[in-house]
């Protein structure tokens, strides 16, 4: 392609309506993002119904703030690109439905991107030389997975969590301390001011020495057992410490099999990415951990960290590289496995 390719992104698979222009895969113009936080705070956590709702009254404003704020018509564009899952089936729907009636109505390209790897791509707009092969560690509220990057498009899953997502963990961990939602920025920020050697909490080990899956339920359920223990002594509970001590052990077992898998697939460079990449705890162990080892770490500013339509549209523009199109019966996938097409 010897044109500049301008792709229309949305993304709607949980709580954030988000639409963004990216040029080539690299160059984001616009980047919109609709957040339903403040909404979803009273419940505790996101209502899928509600979401849903809002994604409807929200699209079409944010699609029209992005194309002013790139200075673009539906004209310019020359394909469009959306999540179809994994997510909320009812939130992906809204997002699918949009982009196919925009990319009927244009007649240009749509692209269905899978979510979890437009969070992979986001280091492709933070790190504009970056290319495969690499490792990419994708830990978010939903996910959490150690995937190796070979080409664009090609993905081996190196290890992925039983049970409960990291960033889930933090919610739930955070909930339970009484910070409240979304938990965890609240529990990086209150670790700062803690103890991480305070108390020993779990690190999952599985019987394959060679396994790099994760397990976060143990830990929360350690630590609520601690909860309840201090409140039945009538002890006084340190939050911070608390909260440190469990930032520390989550973060311990994604650096340790994050290492293990640059070592494993003899590769130099480690890109990290989700909405627990912001977490600044993980961020220097990671570096430093990267350093001892001669592996850098990449990782994308924080706005590409959480939920974005930009990472949405560097993925499309290599899944239309490769020639990747989607017909008008997409559909929204739930349970989209990664790599899946």
């Amino acid at each position: 392609m010897n044109k500049d390719i301008k792709i229309l992104s949305i993304e709607t698979s949980c709580d954030e309506t988000a639409a963004a222009i990216v040029i080539n895969g690299r160059k984001v113009i616009s980047n919109v993002i609709a957040s339903q936080i403040d909404i979803h705070t009273k419940f505790g956590g996101v209502v899928p119904e509600v979401a849903s709702r809002k994604h409807i009254e929200a699209i079409s404003v944010v699609v029209e703030e992005a194309l002013n704020e790139a200075n673009l018509t539906l004209e310019d564009i020359d394909a469009v690109g959306v999540t179809y899952g994994p997510g909320l089936v009812g939130a992906l729907l809204v997002g699918v439905q949009y982009a196919k009636s925009l990319a009927y109505s244009l007649d240009i390209p749509l692209i269905g991107v899978n979510h979890i790897e437009g969070h992979i791509s986001a280091n492709f707009i933070q790190h504009k030389n970056l290319e495969p092969p690499f490792v990419c560690l994708v830990v978010s509220g939903g996910h959490t997975f150690i995937v190796y990057m070979k080409e664009h498009g090609e993905f081996e899953v190196l290890g992925q969590t039983r049970d409960d997502a990291a960033g889930e963990a933090f919610d739930k961990v955070a909930r339970a301390i009484g910070l409240g939602y979304p938990g965890g920025p609240k529990i990086d920020r209150i670790s700062k001011e803690g103890n991480p050697l305070a108390i020993s909490f779990p690190r999952a080990n599985f019987h394959d020495k060679d396994c790099l899956d994760f397990s976060f339920s143990g830990i929360k359920s350690a630590v609520l057992n601690y909860l309840n223990k201090m409140n039945m002594k009538g002890e006084d509970i340190n939050e911070a410490d608390v909260a440190a001590s469990f930032q520390k052990a989550v973060v311990d077992v994604l650096v340790d099999n994050a290492m293990a898998a640059c070592k494993r697939k003899q590769v130099d460079k480690i890109a990290i990415a989700g909405g627990v990449a912001s977490n600044s705890c993980l961020r220097q162990t990671m570096i430093e951990e990267g350093a001892k080892r001669g592996i850098k770490v990449l990782f994308p500013e924080p706005i590409l960290c959480t939920d974005n339509a930009a990472m949405i549209g560097s993925a499309a523009y290599y899944e239309l590289l490769r020639g990747k199109k989607s017909n008008l019966e997409l559909n929204a996938i739930p349970n989209l496995k990664l790599g899946e097409r």
